[in-house]
C-alpha cells in the first residue's frame, strides 16, 4: 500500500547531460521493490500533477531515484536543494517477479536503465545489457558491473558496441541458457526484446513507460492496450504494471 509522504533530499547531483541523482531519506525505503516507482510532487513552480518517478535503489530508510530533466516538473525537480523536504506517494505499482532464476538477463535503455540497478542487485548471477546514445549518456557503468558482466552499446559507436543493444542480447542468447529476461526503456526496444524473448521460448518481463497522472489508476491516463483469455484488454501501467508479462502487450 503507497503512502503520500514527506521525504528530505540528501544529495543531488547531475550524473550526465540533464540526468539527476537524487537520494531521498524516507522511512518507507523498506517497502519499494524493483520495479515500482515513487510519484512526486514538483513544488515550486507550475507543475500541478505529480511526476512518476522510477525507483532506483532502496534501503536503510533511503530510496534514490534518477531522472531526466525534459518539461516543467523535472525542471523542478533538478532545482530542488540539499535538505529540502519531497512530497511523495510511494511506493507505486506491481514491480518484477523477482523468482528463483538461475539465469536472468537484464536489459536496459536510455533513462529506462536507472531501475534496472535495484533488481539487477535483487537476482542471481545477471547479465546485463545496457543502450545508450551516446558516451556522455551512460550511466551506472561502475554499479552495473559490480552484479554481472555487464555489455554497453551506444547509438552512436562511441563506446561499446555500436548500434542497438539488441543484437549482443541476440548474440548471448543464442549460446548461453537464460531463463528470464527483464527490461525496462523505450517502447520500440520492448517491442524488439519481447519478439527476441518469444523467438527463444523464454519468458520476459517488460516495465512500460507511460504518461501518468494519479499514479494509483483513477484518472485512466496510462492505459495501455493488453491481452488475456477474454481477447483484448485495457491495463492501467500505473497499477496493473508497471511491469507486464510482455507476452500480454500490444506494442504499437
Amino acid at each position: 500500500m503507497s503512502l503520500e509522504v514527506i521525504g528530505s533530499v540528501i544529495k543531488i547531483a547531475e550524473i550526465a547531460p540533464n540526468i539527476y541523482d537524487m537520494l531521498i531519506k524516507t522511512d518507507m525505503a523498506y517497502k519499494c521493490k524493483p520495479g515500482q516507482f515513487a510519484n512526486i510532487l514538483c513544488e515550486g513552480g507550475n507543475a500541478l500533477l505529480r511526476r512518476p518517478i522510477s525507483i532506483c535503489n532502496a534501503g536503510n530508510n533511503m530510496v534514490k531515484i534518477i531522472f531526466e530533466k525534459k518539461g516543467e516538473g523535472t525542471k523542478l525537480l533538478s532545482e530542488y536543494k540539499e535538505g529540502q523536504n519531497i512530497n511523495m506517494l510511494i511506493p507505486l505499482g506491481h514491480g518484477f517477479d523477482l523468482g528463483d532464476y538461475k539465469n536472468p538477463v537484464i536489459v536496459g535503455g536510455g533513462i529506462g536503465v536507472p531501475p534496472l540497478l535495484y533488481l539487477a542487485e535483487s537476482v542471481n548471477n545477471p547479465s546485463i545489457f545496457l543502450g545508450f546514445r551516446s558516451k556522455s549518456n551512460i550511466i551506472l557503468k561502475d554499479e552495473f558491473e559490480k552484479c554481472g558482466k555487464t555489455v554497453i552499446s551506444t547509438d552512436d559507436g562511441s563506446f561499446g558496441h555500436g548500434g542497438l543493444i539488441t543484437v549482443p542480447l541476440k548474440t548471448h542468447l543464442e549460446n548461453n541458457k537464460c531463463d528470464v529476461i527483464m527490461a525496462c526503456g523505450p517502447t520500440p526496444m520492448l517491442k524488439g526484446i519481447a519478439a527476441l524473448a518469444k523467438e527463444f521460448g523464454i519468458p520476459c518481463q517488460v516495465s512500460m513507460e507511460q504518461r501518468m497522472a494519479c499514479g494509483i489508476g483513477a484518472c485512466l491516463v496510462c492505459a495501455c492496450k493488453t491481452k488475456n483469455k477474454d481477447g483484448e484488454n485495457f491495463s492501467h501501467v500505473c497499477k496493473d504494471g508497471p511491469v507486464f508479462d510482455a507476452a500480454e502487450v500490444f506494442f504499437e
